[in-house]
């Protein structure tokens, strides 16, 4: 089936979608929300997980990482969280 119209990854995206913007930080709701926000309809199934492991990290880490103001460890770096520092200035 084709993943643009999987209404398993629809639903996916939908949870994704709430997530990024209700982080418990306004900060990394605008941060991750608005990033997923603008991109959501793009990702694919791998995004999605990546996106998925990305949501279960702490918010004060995750502001951190995506402010620059720490940079993101090699343990949690992916290309997706680097897009997501990258963007915050787009």
């Amino acid at each position: 089936m084709d993943e643009t119209v999987n209404p398993i990854l629809d639903r996916r995206r939908r949870r994704l979608l709430f997530r990024a913007n209700h982080r418990g930080t306004r900060e990394n709701d605008l941060l991750v929300g608005g990033f997923v926000s603008s991109r959501l309809a793009d990702f694919t199934l791998q995004d999605i997980e990546t996106l998925e492991t990305i949501m279960e990290l702490p918010d004060p880490a995750l502001a951190d990482w995506l402010t620059g103001r720490r940079p993101i460890p090699p343990e949690h770096d992916s290309a997706m969280l680097r897009a997501m520092r990258d963007a915050r200035g787009q």
